[in-house]
């Protein structure tokens, strides 16, 4: 049985948002567009929050309702920076991250515990500690529900960019 509720998942995402917003703000389009040697530039950071062009990460959280324990091929490590995104000024992509998060936030919140407890096939996940096979209430967890989130890790990357690039006082 799920032992967070949808609603506490939102809530989780909902402040991880805010503690990206935070961290972006004041941040300068000259700033957000220049990276430190063998690092992403802020701009990066949150297209790869975005995930892939297009597709969001709706789908794959659907995709554990949808099916019997669907087998997810994610890509890490990848910055998604299209020729579209890389035309978007930082506040835009920072927009865009908003909303994508808040549509999760908002799937998470009308879950069930039998939903939550669904499970999926995550190839990429094998070895760590969510397992091979995690639930969707790990996996939005994973995503950005969680201490330790893809979300609360990529904020605090970011913030190490913009410390790197003069960007940041903290």
């Amino acid at each position: 049985m799920a032992a967070l509720t949808g609603e506490q998942l939102a809530q989780n995402i909902r402040q991880g948002i805010n503690a990206l917003k935070e961290a972006c703000a004041g941040v300068d389009e000259e700033t957000a567009s220049r990276a430190p040697e063998g690092r992403w530039s802020p701009k990066e950071i949150l297209s790869h929050l975005l995930g892939p062009e297009g597709e969001g990460h709706l789908g794959v959280l659907q995709a554990f309702l949808d099916h019997e324990t669907p087998r997810l091929d994610m890509e890490a490590e990848n910055p998604f920076f299209s020729g579209r995104r890389a035309s978007m000024t930082f506040a835009q992509l920072l927009d865009r991250v908003e909303n994508e998060y808040d549509r999760i936030a908002g799937f998470a919140a009308g879950l069930s515990a039998a939903q939550l407890d669904r499970r999926a096939h995550v190839p990429m996940l094998k070895g760590s500690g969510f397992g091979e096979y995690p639930t969707l209430e790990a996996f939005i967890g994973l995503l950005g529900g969680a201490e330790g989130s893809h979300l609360q890790f990529h904020t605090g990357h970011l913030l190490e960019v913009l410390r790197e690039l003069g960007g940041v006082k903290k």
